[in-house]
């Protein structure tokens, strides 16, 4: 899987298609998607880890159905930049995933995205416990995803 810089990602992928963002959690899968223009991130959905081959084929037809041309994993780097065993496990997704098709990836700096995103839907939103965890992925992965968007726009 080619993995690129997050400035050089827009160059490997066909203009006006959007992007998905993943962000990889250890029982769940948040998935994310961006408009065609690539402006403005979307929480898309939940997928629930079952086996690295079921969770893959679950991330290429979501990107099939939404024509997807490339993915921004969230890295959860440590507080200190350096990668510790769930980066690794990020970039491991990565790796096995091109043994299943080549996509186009760039990873984006997660630290903090789930506590902002639980911060945001506790203060803003006064969402419950059980409803929190049923959107704090998925919201967390569009919360990357738009990070990554607006980086690009600088």
């Amino acid at each position: 899987m080619p993995v690129f810089d997050l400035a050089d990602l827009p160059a490997a992928c066909p203009p006006n298609t959007p992007w998905l963002g993943l962000d990889l959690g250890e029982k769940t899968i948040g998935v994310a998607a961006s408009d065609a223009s690539r402006m403005i991130a979307s929480p898309l959905q939940l997928v629930r880890k079952v086996k690295f081959t079921q969770d893959a084929e679950a991330v290429l037809k979501l990107m099939a159905g939404r024509n997807a041309s490339a993915l921004v994993i969230g890295l959860p780097l440590n507080m200190d930049g350096t990668e510790g065993p769930r980066a690794q496990s990020c970039r491991a997704f990565a790796r096995n995933l091109d043994r299943i098709r080549p996509t186009p990836v760039a990873f984006q700096d997660e630290r903090l995205s789930t506590s902002a995103v639980e911060r945001f839907l506790i203060d803003e939103l006064d969402l419950t416990r059980k409803r929190r965890a049923d959107v704090v992925d998925r919201t967390a992965a569009a919360w990357i995803l738009q990070g990554a968007l607006d980086r690009l726009r600088g």
